[in-house]
């Protein structure tokens, strides 16, 4: 299955189809009476009320989940071999990237961490176009605005904001100027949402909204051990991806070896930022799929033993699908 990913091929879209339906399967036999969907924080809806719940139900909830993680698979493979991250034109990044919007049950149901990947990808393939540009002041301001809409929709995403700065030191000189574009791209989208509460009265609600800042990081987590199994598989790609990647980290270009850098602390903020949700949802951790998505892919690309590669794939995959099943 690796061997078959790791080129371009156009019957690896129809394979790519296949695979997500695959691991869906579990969710399919037994599929759930009911599901809700939030596709805003409840603060944005004074703004914008679309009453998804009644609009899908579980199938269609299912397949627009489904379609809407194989386009965004399709769109992180283009940006990945634009820009060469991975030294060559490869399928892998939207096979990896499918396998991982699969892992746990609640990321194969609609949900805002869901529609934020947009927003994530396009959020990559402009900080990807920072480091060969002169000015990036106007980028950096839409990729302010990009991190305030995404808290409109999920609000842990604010976390991102710091993302910006660390992209800003990662691949320019300092500029305050372009320090500021960001603040200023992030505050032109909550200027105009604090001034339609105050046409509506409700100016006391904005203040509600940055509360949960205001969060203690959670020293207890209660999560279902049985269930996180299927993270180990996930834990030895990425971790046998690491010493890939630190293996070839110094003969690689400066563009790579930076891009990854980001990857890194976006995978990490992604991670760390769930505590920002009054509860822990897991579908919170699909906004680490796309950087968890590319090591992963380097792993695969560039690993010799074949028997081995395919091997943890196989088991990553059969461990989806068990576990959605059992």
């Amino acid at each position: 299955m690796i061997q078959q990913f790791r080129s371009i091929n156009p019957l690896n879209i129809i394979l790519l189809i296949g695979i997500a339906i695959l691991l869906r399967i579990g969710i399919f036999i037994d599929m759930p009476q009911q599901i809700s969907f939030e596709f805003m924080e409840p603060f944005a809806r004074l703004l914008l009320d679309i009453p998804l719940e009644s609009a899908f139900s579980p199938l269609a909830n299912i397949l627009v989940a489904l379609s809407i993680l194989i386009i965004q698979a399709l769109i992180f493979n283009r940006i990945i071999n634009s820009y060469g991250l991975l030294g060559k034109p490869t399928f892998l990044p939207a096979l990896l990237y499918v396998t991982a919007g699969s892992l746990l049950a609640p990321f194969l149901l609609l949900s805002p961490t869901l529609i934020c990947n947009f927003l994530i990808l396009w959020m990559i393939e402009k900080f990807l176009s920072v480091y060969k540009r002169a000015e990036v002041s106007s980028v950096m301001f839409d990729l302010g605005m990009l991190v305030a809409l995404g808290t409109l929709i999920y609000f842990p995403f604010i976390s991102m904001l710091p993302l910006m700065w660390i992209s800003l030191i990662i691949f320019r000189p300092f500029n305050w100027r372009e320090w500021i574009a960001v603040i200023i791209g992030f505050i032109t989208i909550f200027f105009f949402l604090a001034v339609f509460y105050f046409w509506n009265d409700s100016l006391d609600k904005f203040y509600e909204i940055w509360l949960p800042l205001a969060t203690r990081f959670p020293t207890n987590l209660r999560i279902n051990l049985y269930d996180s199994l299927v993270l180990i598989p996930v834990v030895i790609i990425l971790v046998l991806g690491f010493f890939q990647l630190q293996k070839n980290f110094f003969r690689s270009v400066v563009q790579l070896r930076k891009s990854f850098q980001l990857l890194f602390f976006m995978f990490i903020i992604g991670l760390a930022s769930f505590y920002l949700k009054q509860n822990l949802v897991l579908y919170h951790f699909l906004l680490c799929a796309p950087p968890a998505a590319a090591l992963m892919a380097y792993y695969f690309l560039y690993a010799n033993t074949r028997w081995l590669y395919e091997s943890l794939y196989f088991i990553l995959f059969g461990s989806i699908i068990y576990f959605q099943l059992f």
